[in-house]
């Protein structure tokens, strides 16, 4: 009887301030999805970082004016190196064959390139990538070198741009998660001012505190779990439309958004939603209702 009791004050709550539950559910999608798309890419960039920095590759350019002897004594030093964990020389023609597939999209700038136009280079795989310093001192000045490049140096570029976003969106979601917890009070304050009388009866007649508070608790459990599944829907639609729709030429250049973690989003946002609204209401009613 008094679930049954209990169940029927939510629905009856919910639906007799709509405006202000529709405002605290839509807010808390908002804040949610803020807060999910802030995880997820956090999640991505870590999966970017493991994938990208254990397939780093250290770039050494050749002179355009290198000759056999000098390529040929580069190639028997990388062979004895111990930093060294494998290695290829990638010719003129090679270059252009990855240049023409790279740009593949822009056909007059393909065609202007010639394979005269681009350098060789090694390209070398270190056994471990955070020893580039040490490698880059060792045949920065060897004779036909032009140039030795970490692409770790243009990835810790991209992350770090990765980063400012992810700081950038997580910042937005406690704006308005701050927003959802302002709502959320004044939303279950309404909602015990309007039932004062019942409350203050059910107190003289001896009701314990969480009979009286749990209605208003469930009430704002529920917009927060609406809103979690909301503002799910909206990063299920993204990864649907965006990332592998509109987006997918730009995201093919970055590791694939799985589906495992765009799924593991589900019970990380209701669990927030409810908790966040359920501890919002029990701090509210305690200074209001002072049960």
């Amino acid at each position: 009887m008094r679930v049954k009791y209990v169940l029927s004050e939510v629905l009856v709550g919910l639906w007799r301030n709509v405006t202000m539950t529709i405002a605290m559910i839509i807010t808390m999608a908002v804040s949610l999805t803020m807060l999910g798309a802030s995880t997820l890419l956090y999640l991505q960039a870590n999966e970017m970082k493991d994938y990208y920095y254990a397939n780093i590759e250290v770039a050494m350019f050749l002179k355009s004016d290198v000759n056999d002897e000098q390529r040929q004594a580069l190639d028997q030093k990388l062979d004895s190196d111990d930093l060294v964990q494998d290695y290829e020389l990638e010719t003129k023609e090679k270059a252009l064959e990855k240049f023409q597939t790279l740009w593949r999209d822009t056909p007059d700038l393909v065609n202007s390139v010639s394979a005269e136009q681009l350098p060789e280079s090694f390209r070398i795989k270190l056994n471990n990538p955070e020893q580039y310093e040490d490698f880059a001192v060792k045949y920065r000045d060897a004779e036909g070198v032009d140039e030795v490049l970490d692409q770790r140096e243009l990835l810790e570029k991209v992350f770090g741009i990765l980063n400012s976003v992810q700081t950038a969106s997580l910042v937005a979601a406690i704006v308005m998660a701050i927003a959802a917890l302002m709502l959320v009070g004044n939303t279950i304050q309404v909602a015990a001012y309007s039932k004062r009388r019942e409350v203050a009866v059910m107190k003289l007649v001896g009701a314990s505190n969480w009979f009286i508070q749990a209605p208003f608790v469930l009430e704002a459990v529920t917009a927060g779990v609406v809103g979690a599944l909301l503002g799910f829907g909206i990063l299920v639609l993204s990864k649907i439309f965006l990332i592998d729709g509109a987006l997918r030429d730009l995201t093919n250049l970055l590791t694939p958004l799985s589906w495992d973690n765009v799924l593991l989003m589900l019970p990380f946002m209701a669990g927030a939603g409810a908790l966040v609204s359920a501890g919002t209401a029990w701090t509210t009613l305690r200074f209001y209702l002072r049960v």
